[in-house]
């Protein structure tokens, strides 16, 4: 079974922010063969969503809000390689979005998604909006939920 955690970055412990950043390296660095800086000093201010089975961490994401144009946005949203496929994607996503229905319901929540999951992103209520981007060499395109 499935269990998700909601944290702010103070509250995670020194071995699931371990975790957190072993999973994001697989991910993206050593997965999508992406050598980009992970480490950008935004995490201390994100809320930080950890979905384990078994005690072991297989996705991740965190949320930050954008004060000066009042969004919100998801992001480093990451799954274990041998994970994908059991929907535990679209389970911290449905976590993350419930949290901010409950905590920041007047704010646009956007994101900046890779193309190939366009309709992954789609499918939680996300429209694209303008056109497909290249962010450390990867195609993106925004999306986003108006409020």
């Amino acid at each position: 079974m499935l269990e998700i955690k909601i944290k702010t970055f103070h509250q995670l412990s020194l071995d699931e922010l371990y975790a957190l950043l072993a999973l994001r390296s697989e991910v993206f660095v050593v997965g999508q063969q992406c050598p980009y800086q992970d480490l950008d000093y935004k995490d201390q201010e994100a809320m930080h969503l950890l979905a384990c089975e078994d005690s072991k961490l297989v996705a991740c994401l965190r949320i930050l809000a954008h004060a000066e144009n009042h969004t919100m946005s998801i992001g480093r949203v990451a799954a274990l390689q041998a994970s994908r496929g059991k929907g535990y994607g679209k389970q911290i996503m449905a976590a993350a979005l419930n949290y901010l229905n409950t905590n920041h319901n007047e704010e646009n929540i956007i994101i900046s998604a890779q193309h190939y999951l366009l309709k992954f992103y789609s499918n939680l209520g996300f429209n694209a909006v303008g056109d497909i981007y290249d962010e450390d060499g990867i195609p993106h395109i925004r999306m986003e939920i108006p409020r």
